[in-house]
Protein backbone atom coordinates (compact mmCIF):
# COMPACT_ATOMS: atom_id res chain seq x y z
CA UNK A 1 0.00 0.00 0.00
CA UNK A 2 2.74 2.41 0.99
CA UNK A 3 4.76 1.61 -2.40
CA UNK A 4 1.69 2.42 -4.23
CA UNK A 5 1.48 5.80 -2.64
CA UNK A 6 5.14 6.53 -3.14
CA UNK A 7 4.51 5.60 -6.76
CA UNK A 8 1.74 8.24 -7.06
CA UNK A 9 3.43 10.52 -4.99
CA UNK A 10 5.93 10.85 -7.42
CA UNK A 11 4.00 10.84 -10.00
CA UNK A 12 2.17 13.66 -9.16
CA UNK A 13 4.85 15.85 -8.90
CA UNK A 14 6.90 14.71 -12.27
CA UNK A 15 3.29 15.96 -13.99
CA UNK A 16 3.77 19.14 -11.79
CA UNK A 17 7.38 19.76 -12.89
CA UNK A 18 6.44 19.39 -16.51
CA UNK A 19 3.24 22.13 -16.03
CA UNK A 20 5.39 24.90 -17.66
CA UNK A 21 6.54 22.60 -20.70
CA UNK A 22 3.19 21.83 -21.41
CA UNK A 23 2.17 24.97 -21.45
CA UNK A 24 4.83 26.27 -23.65
CA UNK A 25 2.79 24.56 -26.20
CA UNK A 26 -0.35 26.41 -25.88
CA UNK A 27 -0.60 29.50 -27.83
CA UNK A 28 -2.77 31.71 -25.49
CA UNK A 29 -2.21 34.05 -23.23
CA UNK A 30 -0.85 33.10 -19.13
CA UNK A 31 -4.45 33.67 -18.09
CA UNK A 32 -6.43 32.13 -20.54
CA UNK A 33 -4.02 28.91 -19.87
CA UNK A 34 -4.93 29.28 -16.20
CA UNK A 35 -8.92 29.32 -16.93
CA UNK A 36 -8.79 26.29 -19.08
CA UNK A 37 -6.73 24.63 -16.79
CA UNK A 38 -8.57 25.29 -13.78
CA UNK A 39 -11.60 24.33 -15.82
CA UNK A 40 -11.36 20.94 -17.16
CA UNK A 41 -8.77 20.15 -13.46
CA UNK A 42 -11.76 21.38 -11.49
CA UNK A 43 -14.75 19.57 -13.58
CA UNK A 44 -12.24 15.91 -13.82
CA UNK A 45 -11.89 16.34 -10.00
CA UNK A 46 -15.53 17.11 -9.70
CA UNK A 47 -16.50 13.83 -11.08
CA UNK A 48 -14.17 11.73 -9.55
CA UNK A 49 -15.71 12.95 -6.33
CA UNK A 50 -19.06 12.22 -7.28
CA UNK A 51 -18.17 8.57 -8.96
CA UNK A 52 -16.10 7.14 -5.67
CA UNK A 53 -19.08 8.78 -4.00
CA UNK A 54 -17.07 11.25 -1.31
CA UNK A 55 -19.22 12.60 1.61
CA UNK A 56 -18.81 16.52 1.35
CA UNK A 57 -18.14 17.89 4.65
CA UNK A 58 -16.73 20.78 4.01
CA UNK A 59 -19.62 22.90 4.94
CA UNK A 60 -19.83 21.67 8.18
CA UNK A 61 -17.08 24.32 10.11
CA UNK A 62 -17.58 27.75 8.59
CA UNK A 63 -14.29 28.34 9.52
CA UNK A 64 -12.26 25.75 8.28
CA UNK A 65 -14.27 26.28 5.15
CA UNK A 66 -13.30 30.31 5.00
CA UNK A 67 -9.57 29.15 5.18
CA UNK A 68 -10.06 26.68 2.59
CA UNK A 69 -11.87 29.77 0.11
CA UNK A 70 -8.94 31.78 0.86
CA UNK A 71 -6.77 28.99 0.03
CA UNK A 72 -8.60 28.51 -3.01
CA UNK A 73 -8.56 31.87 -4.06
CA UNK A 74 -5.05 32.18 -3.56
CA UNK A 75 -4.36 29.02 -5.79
CA UNK A 76 -5.94 30.67 -8.73
CA UNK A 77 -4.24 34.00 -7.83
CA UNK A 78 -0.95 32.12 -7.54
CA UNK A 79 -0.82 30.31 -10.93
CA UNK A 80 -2.05 33.56 -12.92
CA UNK A 81 1.20 35.44 -11.88
CA UNK A 82 3.87 31.88 -12.38
CA UNK A 83 2.14 30.91 -15.87
CA UNK A 84 2.43 34.99 -16.36
CA UNK A 85 6.34 34.14 -15.38
CA UNK A 86 6.90 31.83 -17.54
CA UNK A 87 6.01 33.50 -20.33
CA UNK A 88 8.24 36.66 -19.35
CA UNK A 89 11.75 35.00 -17.51
CA UNK A 90 10.87 31.15 -18.15
CA UNK A 91 9.82 27.98 -16.94
CA UNK A 92 13.81 27.72 -14.88
CA UNK A 93 13.94 30.49 -13.29
CA UNK A 94 9.62 31.04 -12.52
CA UNK A 95 9.66 27.59 -10.88
CA UNK A 96 12.46 28.90 -8.35
CA UNK A 97 11.05 32.10 -7.49
CA UNK A 98 7.70 30.18 -7.12
CA UNK A 99 9.36 27.64 -4.78
CA UNK A 100 10.33 30.48 -2.23
CA UNK A 101 6.91 30.26 -0.65
CA UNK A 102 7.38 27.23 1.58
CA UNK A 103 10.52 29.85 2.75
CA UNK A 104 7.96 32.32 3.43
CA UNK A 105 5.86 30.18 5.38
CA UNK A 106 8.70 28.76 7.26
CA UNK A 107 9.59 32.33 8.80
CA UNK A 108 6.12 33.41 9.51
CA UNK A 109 5.36 30.09 11.28
CA UNK A 110 6.35 31.56 14.91
CA UNK A 111 3.64 33.96 14.15
CA UNK A 112 1.08 31.69 12.75
CA UNK A 113 1.42 29.21 14.31
CA UNK A 114 3.64 29.43 17.36
CA UNK A 115 6.14 27.48 16.31
CA UNK A 116 10.06 27.65 17.38
CA UNK A 117 12.08 30.07 15.47
CA UNK A 118 15.05 28.15 15.09
CA UNK A 119 18.39 29.01 13.49
CA UNK A 120 18.55 26.20 10.45
CA UNK A 121 15.34 28.30 9.54
CA UNK A 122 17.29 31.26 9.60
CA UNK A 123 20.11 30.26 7.86
CA UNK A 124 17.83 28.31 5.24
CA UNK A 125 15.79 31.95 4.35
CA UNK A 126 18.74 33.93 3.80
CA UNK A 127 20.11 31.34 1.93
CA UNK A 128 16.96 31.25 -0.30
CA UNK A 129 17.38 35.12 -0.61
CA UNK A 130 21.08 34.79 -1.94
CA UNK A 131 19.81 32.27 -4.01
CA UNK A 132 17.34 34.50 -5.41
CA UNK A 133 19.90 37.34 -6.13
CA UNK A 134 22.44 34.92 -7.54
CA UNK A 135 19.65 33.58 -9.94
CA UNK A 136 18.46 37.63 -11.03
CA UNK A 137 22.50 38.77 -10.53
CA UNK A 138 22.63 40.20 -14.10
CA UNK A 139 19.30 42.43 -13.47
CA UNK A 140 19.93 43.16 -9.89
CA UNK A 141 23.50 44.45 -10.60
CA UNK A 142 21.82 46.90 -13.22
CA UNK A 143 19.16 48.03 -11.22
CA UNK A 144 16.36 46.71 -12.71
CA UNK A 145 13.76 43.86 -11.73
CA UNK A 146 11.89 42.50 -14.59
CA UNK A 147 8.08 42.17 -14.35
CA UNK A 148 8.84 38.50 -14.90
CA UNK A 149 10.41 38.59 -11.21
CA UNK A 150 7.97 40.68 -9.92
CA UNK A 151 5.49 38.24 -11.13
CA UNK A 152 7.74 34.90 -10.12
CA UNK A 153 7.51 36.53 -6.76
CA UNK A 154 4.01 37.53 -6.20
CA UNK A 155 3.52 33.59 -7.33
CA UNK A 156 5.25 31.91 -3.87
CA UNK A 157 3.86 35.22 -1.90
CA UNK A 158 0.22 33.54 -2.93
CA UNK A 159 1.89 29.94 -2.44
CA UNK A 160 2.85 30.76 1.01
CA UNK A 161 -0.92 31.64 1.62
CA UNK A 162 -1.79 28.78 0.10
CA UNK A 163 0.01 26.55 2.24
CA UNK A 164 -1.13 28.88 5.40
CA UNK A 165 -4.94 28.71 5.20
CA UNK A 166 -4.85 25.13 3.47
CA UNK A 167 -3.20 24.14 7.11
CA UNK A 168 -5.49 26.15 9.19
CA UNK A 169 -8.76 24.10 7.11
CA UNK A 170 -7.88 20.81 9.28
CA UNK A 171 -11.59 19.14 9.01
CA UNK A 172 -11.16 19.35 5.00
CA UNK A 173 -8.57 17.02 3.42
CA UNK A 174 -7.58 14.47 0.74
CA UNK A 175 -9.79 14.84 -2.54
CA UNK A 176 -12.63 17.20 -1.15
CA UNK A 177 -9.82 19.72 -0.02
CA UNK A 178 -8.44 19.40 -3.71
CA UNK A 179 -11.48 19.45 -5.33
CA UNK A 180 -12.94 22.40 -3.73
CA UNK A 181 -9.88 24.37 -4.20
CA UNK A 182 -9.70 23.95 -7.52
CA UNK A 183 -13.51 24.80 -7.87
CA UNK A 184 -12.67 27.73 -6.00
CA UNK A 185 -9.51 28.77 -8.41
CA UNK A 186 -11.69 28.40 -10.64
CA UNK A 187 -14.09 30.88 -9.54
CA UNK A 188 -11.27 33.02 -8.52
CA UNK A 189 -9.49 32.78 -12.14
CA UNK A 190 -13.10 33.42 -14.15
CA UNK A 191 -13.92 36.37 -12.53
CA UNK A 192 -10.35 38.00 -13.92
CA UNK A 193 -10.72 36.73 -17.42
CA UNK A 194 -14.53 37.78 -17.00
CA UNK A 195 -13.41 41.44 -16.47
CA UNK A 196 -10.98 41.43 -18.38
CA UNK A 197 -11.80 40.41 -21.65
CA UNK A 198 -15.23 37.67 -21.05
CA UNK A 199 -15.16 33.83 -20.75
CA UNK A 200 -15.27 33.27 -24.39
CA UNK A 201 -11.61 31.53 -25.41
CA UNK A 202 -10.65 30.93 -28.92
CA UNK A 203 -8.53 28.13 -29.41
CA UNK A 204 -6.86 27.15 -32.35
CA UNK A 205 -7.07 23.10 -33.23
CA UNK A 206 -3.47 22.42 -32.44
CA UNK A 207 -3.55 23.45 -29.27
CA UNK A 208 -6.66 21.34 -27.82
CA UNK A 209 -4.08 18.52 -27.67
CA UNK A 210 -1.72 20.60 -24.83
CA UNK A 211 -5.23 22.26 -23.12
CA UNK A 212 -6.43 18.70 -22.48
CA UNK A 213 -3.20 17.18 -21.30
CA UNK A 214 -2.49 20.51 -18.81
CA UNK A 215 -6.00 20.48 -17.73
CA UNK A 216 -7.04 16.74 -16.99
CA UNK A 217 -3.63 14.86 -17.08
CA UNK A 218 -1.24 17.63 -15.14
CA UNK A 219 -4.11 19.31 -12.95
CA UNK A 220 -6.99 17.03 -12.64
CA UNK A 221 -4.93 13.46 -12.42
CA UNK A 222 -2.08 14.75 -11.05
CA UNK A 223 -3.91 16.40 -7.93
CA UNK A 224 -5.76 13.27 -7.12
CA UNK A 225 -2.58 11.59 -7.30
CA UNK A 226 -1.00 13.96 -4.71
CA UNK A 227 -4.04 14.23 -2.51
CA UNK A 228 -4.96 10.80 -2.59
CA UNK A 229 -1.26 9.22 -1.46
CA UNK A 230 0.44 12.41 1.07
CA UNK A 231 -2.53 10.81 3.85
CA UNK A 232 -0.96 7.21 3.78
CA UNK A 233 2.93 9.28 3.67
CA UNK A 234 5.44 9.85 6.51
CA UNK A 235 5.26 13.92 6.42
CA UNK A 236 9.31 13.85 6.15
CA UNK A 237 8.77 11.90 3.31
CA UNK A 238 6.48 14.17 1.82
CA UNK A 239 8.63 17.19 2.65
CA UNK A 240 11.96 15.66 0.94
CA UNK A 241 10.14 14.16 -2.16
CA UNK A 242 8.45 17.50 -2.64
CA UNK A 243 12.16 19.21 -4.28
CA UNK A 244 11.37 16.96 -7.59
CA UNK A 245 9.18 18.85 -8.50
CA UNK A 246 11.40 21.99 -8.84
CA UNK A 247 13.91 20.37 -9.76
CA UNK A 248 12.12 17.97 -12.47
CA UNK A 249 11.23 21.66 -13.64
CA UNK A 250 14.13 22.60 -14.03
CA UNK A 251 15.19 19.59 -15.68
CA UNK A 252 12.17 18.95 -18.29
CA UNK A 253 13.05 23.23 -18.94
CA UNK A 254 16.40 22.23 -20.08
CA UNK A 255 16.02 19.51 -22.02
CA UNK A 256 12.86 20.01 -24.27
CA UNK A 257 12.84 23.96 -24.26
CA UNK A 258 16.55 24.51 -24.28
CA UNK A 259 16.62 26.82 -21.06
CA UNK A 260 20.12 26.78 -19.25
CA UNK A 261 21.21 28.21 -16.64
CA UNK A 262 24.55 29.87 -15.92
CA UNK A 263 27.08 29.22 -13.49
CA UNK A 264 26.04 31.53 -10.94
CA UNK A 265 22.29 30.69 -11.87
CA UNK A 266 22.92 27.32 -11.03
CA UNK A 267 24.44 28.29 -7.83
CA UNK A 268 21.65 30.36 -6.87
CA UNK A 269 19.33 27.09 -7.34
CA UNK A 270 21.14 25.15 -5.06
CA UNK A 271 21.37 27.93 -2.54
CA UNK A 272 17.34 28.32 -3.24
CA UNK A 273 16.23 24.55 -3.09
CA UNK A 274 19.30 23.81 -0.49
CA UNK A 275 17.88 26.82 2.19
CA UNK A 276 14.88 25.50 1.71
CA UNK A 277 15.24 21.92 2.67
CA UNK A 278 17.55 22.58 5.01
CA UNK A 279 15.34 24.97 7.26
CA UNK A 280 12.57 22.51 6.90
CA UNK A 281 14.66 19.21 7.83
CA UNK A 282 17.65 19.84 9.57
CA UNK A 283 16.98 20.07 13.50
CA UNK A 284 20.21 21.69 15.27
CA UNK A 285 18.97 20.98 18.44
CA UNK A 286 20.36 17.22 17.90
CA UNK A 287 22.04 17.90 14.57
CA UNK A 288 20.12 15.55 12.72
CA UNK A 289 17.69 15.16 9.78
CA UNK A 290 13.99 14.22 9.64
CA UNK A 291 13.45 11.55 7.92
CA UNK A 292 10.14 9.15 7.48
CA UNK A 293 8.49 11.81 10.47
CA UNK A 294 10.92 10.56 12.82
CA UNK A 295 14.65 11.12 14.00
CA UNK A 296 17.96 9.62 11.18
Amino acid sequence: MKSASYAKYILALLLFGSNGIVASYILLNSYEIVYLRTFIGGIFLVLIFVLTKQKARFWKNKKHFLYLVISGVSLGASWLFLFEAYNRIGVSIATLAYYCGPIIVMMLSPLLFKEKMTSSKVIGFFSVILGLFCVNSHAFLEGEISWGLIFGILSAIMYAAIIIFNKKAVSVSGLENATCQLVIGFITVAVFMGVKQGFFVHVEEGNWLPVLVLGIVNTGIGCYLYFSSIGHLPVQSVSILGYLDPLSALVFSALFLDETLSFVQMIGAAFILGGAAYGELYRPGKRQWAVDGKKA
